[in-house]
């Protein structure tokens, strides 16, 4: 038994004072799917609906173990490093100060304070997490606190593997794979340190947002490199360089062990869960399961676990995930139209609709034109294969438009 192990264990078993393990549940509608014994662990069901407790409270008892009478504590979140330190300072009985993004979800940022109440500062500063990073470092070494991190620290990767205790634990036998999402790398990194010496044969499949894709530009570069842009949209994990501590205990997977997930395929398996499962998850809680089509022919017949890493999903956004995931889905397109300025022209278009065609957007773009007018047209259908159908019966009218749908130039200005 490894010390890492140790040390993991002992930081499990302090955990149970503070909250019960995760459920790991079996997924029937998955598991269907794709002829597989899918699992969830279920880390969006925590005490803060996300796995970062388990760093964040290890990280703090090791350090109040070690200097009890430390009175501030720092930490830089998009939102669920955030809410776990919150938790822990309130458990603690300590102060804390945590910077968050001016991007950060207002949910997050919600909870966060009910979470912590009077024992924490919440300070917005950063439109991305890196920036936040930095402010919340330098302003920790003014004040002399004791800065959090939210992944690349040893406490934190070795509360983290917490989580694989768990499922030891409760396991009837060991499973043929581990899905894990990835953003700076500490829930893989711990759960890799301790299943690796004690259960050799388990397969890991590591998932990031394609839009934050940092493990798999470490991996390619053989060291943690800085992503010269981020897509924000899985708060969660866009995180735009992998920790070094985490990459360390990461270097050595296969590339193709790395998978990328879309953000708009993951927006699809959002609402797939919520419709069919009724289950709860923000981007990054998603990206395990969005890559189970990705690994069908591989899985198919064995045992899989996939870590829901996160549910604190503000339902404001709603809209646009369905939107993305309309779109990504082939359901959902926009095009601009070439409509001739004359009386029966709209008419001679809206005949050529199918019966689960309906128009969700019409705008003149151009109204003063004399002979034709573009109009922006965004149309809803019942399935993808009817747009074909619908192109084909305006190429043959005649009418002249263009694509949108997939142009992001013209779709941030017009859509």
């Amino acid at each position: 038994m490894s010390d890492f192990a140790d040390k993991a264990r002992a930081a499990e078993r302090a955990m149970r004072a503070v909250f019960p393990p995760t459920p790991l549940q079996r997924n029937a509608h998955l598991s269907d799917r794709y002829q597989a014994d899918i699992w969830l662990k279920r880390e969006d069901l925590s005490p803060v609906r996300s796995y970062k407790l388990r760093g964040a409270f290890n990280a703090m008892r090791k350090v109040l173990s070690a200097t009890p009478d430390r009175t501030t504590f720092v930490a830089a979140s998009a939102g669920n490093h955030a809410q776990g330190v919150a938790y822990c300072c309130r458990h603690f009985g300590v102060q804390g100060v945590i910077f968050m993004p001016v991007t950060t979800p207002q949910q997050k940022v919600d909870k966060t304070r009910i979470f912590g109440g009077d024992n924490i500062d919440i300070r917005l500063t950063g439109d991305y997490f890196d920036d936040t990073l930095a402010s919340a470092q330098g302003y920790c070494q003014g004040v002399g606190g004791h800065f959090l991190s939210p992944f690349d620290d040893e406490d934190v990767i070795e509360g983290q593997a917490t989580l694989a205790v768990e499922l030891q634990s409760v396991l009837y036998h060991t499973p043929d794979m581990i899905i894990l999402p990835v953003g700076g790398g500490g829930l893989a990194a711990g759960v890799v340190s301790f299943l690796r010496d004690e259960t050799p044969d388990i397969a890991f499949r590591f998932v990031e947002p394609a839009g934050g894709a940092s493990l798999s530009a470490a991996v390619a570069a053989g060291e943690p490199v800085t992503l010269p842009k981020v897509d924000s949209f899985v708060d969660g994990a866009a995180v735009a360089r992998i920790g070094s501590r985490t990459f360390a205990r990461l270097k050595g997977i296969a590339a193709d062990d790395v998978l990328r997930a879309p953000e708009d395929r993951i927006c699809t398996t959002m609402l797939e869960m919520l419709n069919v499962e009724g289950i709860v998850l923000e981007p990054a809680g998603a990206m395990s399961v969005d890559v189970l089509p990705v690994l069908a022919s591989e899985i198919r017949g064995k045992s899989v676990v996939c870590v829901t890493s996160g549910g604190n999903f503000d339902f404001e956004r709603l809209p646009e995930v369905k939107e993305r995931a309309q779109r990504y889905s082939g359901v959902k397109k926009y095009f601009i139209l070439r409509l001739p300025q004359r009386p029966g022209a709209l008419r001679d278009f809206l005949d050529l609709l199918g019966p689960e065609d309906d128009i969700a957007r019409f705008e003149y773009l151009k109204k003063s034109a004399r002979n034709f007018g573009s109009v922006l047209i965004g149309i809803e259908t019942g399935h993808a294969s009817n747009f074909t159908a619908l192109f084909s019966r305006m190429d043959a009218r005649g009418f002249v438009y263009r694509d949108i749908t997939d142009d992001a130039t013209l779709a941030e200005f017009l859509i």
